[in-house]
């Protein structure tokens, strides 16, 4: 036994010096956590991201492996119930010893990971736009911060559009209510009276939206200039723009900006009432550039020439060329030598530009604006260079003092003014 245990591992030793790839069954291979839901309200947005990961694995055993070993995807199915997400989350970590989890979209489902994350030391990538307030050592935020999506969309709406009436409409839970009570905070900054925001709330699945959409034709009939910046998410996006276009409210009219309506979302849909309305993202399938030329290539090969790419799946394919990165740099999947290799690492994102991973953990992202087309597409009508993403916003005075740097200072949360890591664990 023990000369065969020496001639494999001679073996090894040989081929690693050589540059061929080895490949082992069971605990040898890097297993890559898939967390997104499959079915329930949020299933048509996630499925296209467990799709993403699938794809990308693939490439990378194509590619010969990592570290010698071949990845394996491990997919589960919280099914867009918020505890069951924790539940699969201990599952992947315990059971299945997963090295890393690529999962969650909703804001509701990542609170409900963080702290099975965080209690057994994994690595998640998150790749949607979320509300910010927060940093985890145990999270990468490939998705954007408010500064770079929700604030940016708000400042096209003033400056560009000429809004100065505010619909701030959400679904009920932490991204949007987090997300409006800063973009509140900024607009009345900005010299906004209050009698010119009107905020609502509905929650998942939402589909009467006949009184709400009525308040906001009412509340946009006083001769200044409204404007909705919608954080409604999943299958409620489709019956609201419905109704604003039964209820004969054009784009014109009062134009609606969305972080959650998305390429993916427009395909299953009549567009017509949707045209001429916006999106904040950071990635759209029309960005001209060779890489996402080739990339959408490689995606309608794979999964078929129906199927479109959007913003999440970029975020998705940059954490995990970053992962690949840091774990080749580390020589090793062990978590906290993973993420002490992705500080400054950068790989090229599909819009043309660089995405650099940055102590708090978030990427610098260029601010996109994209107008929906009648095919479902959409025209884009501005475009920044990269914005460093950031943790906590400067529009809430409990978060301004705030910042994070797990690569110096090793805090999420260090207060600038009293020179203090006020915590180290998420405020979950």
């Amino acid at each position: 036994m023990k000369l065969k245990r020496f001639i494999g591992s001679l073996f090894i030793v040989l081929c690693v010096g050589l540059g061929i790839p080895v490949y082992a069954d069971g605990h040898g291979t890097i297993k890559v956590g898939v967390l997104h839901s499959l079915s329930g309200t949020m299933a048509i947005s996630e499925t296209t991201l467990k799709d993403t990961v699938l794809m990308m694995v693939e490439k990378q055993n194509e590619a010969g492996g990592l570290l010698g070993k071949k990845l394996e995807a491990v997919v589960v199915d919280p099914a867009s119930d918020w505890p069951l997400f924790a539940e699969k989350t201990r599952e992947l970590l315990t059971k299945e010893k997963v090295d890393v989890i690529f999962g969650c979209w909703t804001s509701v489902s990542r609170k409900s990971v963080l702290p099975v994350i965080e209690e057994l030391n994994g690595l998640l990538f998150y790749p949607v736009q979320y509300e910010g307030e927060e940093s985890s050592k145990n999270v990468f935020y490939t998705g954007a911060a408010p500064n770079q999506q929700a604030v940016p969309a708000v400042d096209y709406f003033m400056n560009d559009i000429g809004v100065e009436r505010w619909v701030l409409a959400g679904t009920d839970y932490v991204y949007p209510r987090t997300t409006n009570k800063i973009l509140e905070a900024y607009l009345k900054a900005s010299g906004v009276a209050d009698e010119d925001i009107m905020i609502s709330y509905t929650p998942f699945g939402h589909s009467d939206w006949q009184g709400i959409v009525s308040d906001i034709k009412k509340f946009g009939s006083t001769g200044k200039k409204t404007g909705v910046v919608s954080t409604i998410n999943g299958d409620a996006n489709v019956p609201f723009y419905k109704e604003l276009g039964n209820q004969g409210i054009s784009a014109e009219d009062i134009p609606v900006v969305a972080f959650s309506v998305g390429e993916e979302e427009l395909s299953g849909l009549d567009t017509k009432p949707l045209v001429g309305h916006l999106a904040a993202w950071n990635y759209f399938q029309s960005a001209e550039s060779d890489l996402n030329d080739a990339f959408i290539k490689d995606w309608k090969a794979t999964m078929g020439e129906n199927r479109v790419t959007n913003d999440p799946m970029e975020a998705h394919v940059i954490g995990f060329e970053m992962y690949v990165k840091a774990v080749e740099k580390a020589g090793t999947t062990n978590v906290d030598a993973v993420r002490k290799a992705m500080y400054g690492l950068k790989v090229p994102n599909l819009t043309g530009g660089m995405a650099e991973m940055l102590p708090n953990h978030h990427l610098a992202k260029p601010v996109l604006i994209g107008e929906i087309q009648a095919d479902g597409q959409f025209d884009i009508i501005s475009q920044t260079s990269e914005v460093p993403g950031d943790a906590w916003t400067d529009y809430l005075a409990e978060s301004k003092p705030l910042m994070s740097d797990w690569k110096d200072m090793g805090c999420g949360m260090y207060n600038t003014e009293t020179k203090t890591c006020v915590q180290m664990k998420s405020n979950y």
